[in-house]
C-alpha cells in the first residue's frame, strides 16, 4: 500500500472528540471538514523538509502546477506536531516523511538555540507536552530565556505561551510561568474592552497600528483563555473568552467571513480583507470548540457559516480548496498597492475611531487570490477536527453534548 493509501487508512480509524465536533455541524458541513481533513493529509507530506522540519510556504498556480517547497518554519513544524500527533504510528510516519512526532520533537528541540522567537519556542512547549516528549524540559529553558524580563510582548506569543504550559502543567511544575503569562494575557484586555490589540502593552507596532488586532490575536487568546479555565477553574480567564468570542461572532460576514482587522478600543472591524482560509477551516473552529469545551457560552452556528465561504465565496469564483495536489488557497485578498486600504483605515480609525473610508471598498474590491499553502494551515486543520479537549470532575459548567 501507497504511503498515502497508508495514511487514509489509518488517519480515519480516530474516533472521540473529532466525532463529537463533526456532530455539532449539518451534514453539508461534516463533509467538507472531511474533504479537508484529506486534503491535509495529502498535501503535508510535500511540505517536509529532508531534515523533519516544515517548510514556510508551497506556492502554486492557477493550472496547480506546485512549486518546490520554500523555506523552513519551526512554528510551522511544531504546530503540524500538534496536528500529526493525533494519528497512529503508521499515519504520523506516511505524514512526516517516515518519522513520528517524537522524531519530529527531537529535532524541533535542536533546533531551539536557534530562534529569538518566544512563538516558537512557547509552540515547541506546546508541542513537546502534548506528545509526551522527553525535549519538554529543554523547551521550557528556551521559553524562559526568551521571554524574560519586562517589556511589552505579541498577544499572539502570549497565548501560545498560556496554552503549551497548560499543557505542560500535568507533567511538570509550570504554576509560576504559566501565573505570570496569564496576568499578562488577561490584562491586556484592558477595562471593557471586548478585543484584544496586537501587543499587550508599550510599543512593538507603529502608532498608527497601536489600535489594531488582527484575528489571530482574538482567536489565539480565545483559545488560550478556554484551555486554561478547561485545566483548573479560572473564571476571570473564561469570561474574557467569551467576552471576546461573543464579539468576534456578531462581527462575522454575511457570507461567513472572519475579517481581519479590528479596532481594540471600539470592538469594531477596521478591514475586512484579506479572508484567510484558516481562518475558516481551523482557526476560528479551534477557537470556539475549546470555549464550548470549557463550558463557555457559543455560537457554534458561527463555524458552519464560515465553512460556508470556503466552497460559496462571495468575492470570487476561484476554486479555494485543491484535493490534489492537497492545498488551500491562502487568502483572498485586494489588489491594493502596499496594503494601501489596511494602512489608510487603520489611520483614519486612530484619528476618528469607526471611520471607514467606503469608497476604498470600490476602488481595490477583493478580488485577489493568493495561491499559497503554509504548513500550519493544515497543522491547525487537523488539530481542530481531530482533537479536543475535555473537562472532567467537579466545577464543569457544561457539556458540550447539552449545547
Amino acid at each position: 500500500m501507497s504511503e498515502q493509501g497508508v495514511l487514509r487508512e489509518h488517519a480515519l480509524m480516530w474516533s472521540g472528540p473529532r466525532v463529537d465536533r463533526l456532530r455539532k455541524l449539518d451534514q453539508g458541513s461534516a463533509g467538507l471538514v472531511d474533504r479537508l481533513l484529506q486534503v491535509a493529509r495529502t498535501g503535508l507530506p510535500g511540505m517536509q523538509r529532508p531534515d523533519g522540519t516544515m517548510c514556510f510556504t508551497r506556492r502554486f498556480s492557477a493550472a496547480r502546477v506546485v512549486a518546490e517547497p520554500e523555506g523552513c518554519s519551526l512554528r510551522y513544524t511544531a504546530i503540524t506536531v500538534l496536528g500529526a500527533r493525533h494519528l497512529d504510528t503508521a499515519g504520523q510516519r506516511a505524514l512526516l516523511g517516515g518519522r513520528t512526532v517524537g522524531e519530529v520533537c527531537d529535532v524541533l528541540v535542536d533546533r531551539l538555540s536557534s530562534t529569538n522567537s518566544v512563538g516558537d519556542a512557547a509552540l515547541a512547549v506546546w508541542a513537546t507536552a502534548a506528545c509526551g516528549h522527553q525535549g519538554l524540559e529543554r523547551a521550557l529553558d528556551r521559553l524562559d530565556v526568551l521571554d524574560s524580563g519586562p517589556g511589552p510582548r505579541y498577544i499572539v506569543d502570549l497565548a501560545w505561551a498560556v496554552s503549551g504550559l497548560v499543557a505542560a502543567r500535568s507533567v511538570v511544575d509550570v504554576e509560576r510561568r504559566l501565573d505570570r503569562v496569564r496576568a499578562r494575557l488577561v490584562d491586556s484586555l484592558v477595562g471593557t474592552r471586548r478585543l484584544f490589540g496586537h501587543v499587550s502593552e508599550g510599543d512593538l507596532t507603529s502608532r498608527y497600528r497601536q489600535h489594531v488586532g488582527c484575528f489571530g490575536d482574538q482567536v489565539y487568546p480565545i483559545q488560550a483563555l478556554a484551555r486554561l479555565h478547561a485545566s483548573a477553574d479560572d473564571p476571570v480567564a473564561l469570561a474574557a473568552a467569551e467576552r471576546c468570542a461573543e464579539r468576534l461572532c456578531q462581527l462575522q460576514g454575511p457570507a461567513g467571513q472572519w475579517w481581519w482587522h479590528y479596532d481594540a478600543r471600539t470592538g469594531g472591524v477596521i478591514e475586512g480583507y484579506p479572508v484567510y482560509t484558516v481562518h475558516q477551516h481551523a482557526m476560528g473552529p479551534m477557537a470556539l470548540f475549546a470555549l464550548a469545551e470549557a463550558g463557555g457560552q457559543v455560537d457554534l452556528d458561527a463555524i458552519r457559516r464560515g465553512l460556508g465561504w470556503l466552497v460559496a465565496p462571495s468575492e470570487v469564483s476561484d476554486v479555494l480548496i485543491l484535493d490534489r495536489p492537497g492545498l488551500t488557497v491562502r487568502k483572498v485578498d485586494r489588489r491594493d498597492p502596499g496594503k494601501l486600504v489596511r494602512g489608510l483605515r487603520a489611520t483614519a480609525a486612530k484619528v476618528r475611531p469607526g471611520t471607514r473610508l467606503s469608497a476604498l471598498d470600490r476602488l481595490w474590491p477583493p478580488t485577489a487570490v493568493h495561491r499559497e499553502c503554509r504548513p500550519y494551515e493544515l497543522g491547525w486543520l487537523l488539530d481542530c477536527w481531530l482533537g479536543g479537549s475535555y473537562r472532567s470532575g467537579p466545577g464543569v459548567a457544561r457539556d458540550l453534548r447539552n449545547h
